[in-house]
């Protein structure tokens, strides 16, 4: 039996937000389950590159015990995923053209697979499983 693909749109900057999005991003792909992440609007910014984590994230009632307890990044936890899984995630195309911004120069190394309008990944997403973050 084959597994439905997930899906996840990822809209929120709140650490919160995108520690959960690694976290169920990278479980899911280490599980031979495909992932695609669509990261959008606030969620875009803290994958600028050159980024502290400091810098990167902020708000939510977990943030500070995500800095100060070693939690691992949720960079790292994509990262982790992507290498060992069938996971693929994209940048928002247009989030990318409001900031004047390219995956390859102006997003976290090695990570987006390219720019993606929302109407393709939602098309996409129609083979499997949806959520958004």
């Amino acid at each position: 039996m084959s597994v439905k693909p997930l899906y996840i749109m990822l809209c929120s900057g709140e650490h919160e937000k995108v520690q959960l999005a690694a976290m169920i991003a990278s479980v899911a792909a280490v599980s031979d389950r495909p992932v695609e992440v669509f990261v959008t609007m606030n969620a875009l910014l803290p994958f600028e590159r050159g980024l502290s984590a400091e810098q990167r994230y902020q708000g939510g009632h977990f943030h500070e015990l995500f800095m100060t307890k070693n939690v691992p990044d949720a960079i790292e936890l994509f990262s982790q995923g992507k290498m060992l899984g069938e996971m693929k995630m994209w940048a928002c195309s247009l989030v990318l053209d409001l900031k004047h911004w390219d995956c390859d120069t102006h997003l976290a190394e090695d990570l987006f697979d390219g720019p993606m309008g929302l109407a393709k990944f939602l098309a996409d997403a129609e083979s499997g499983e949806l959520i958004s973050i």
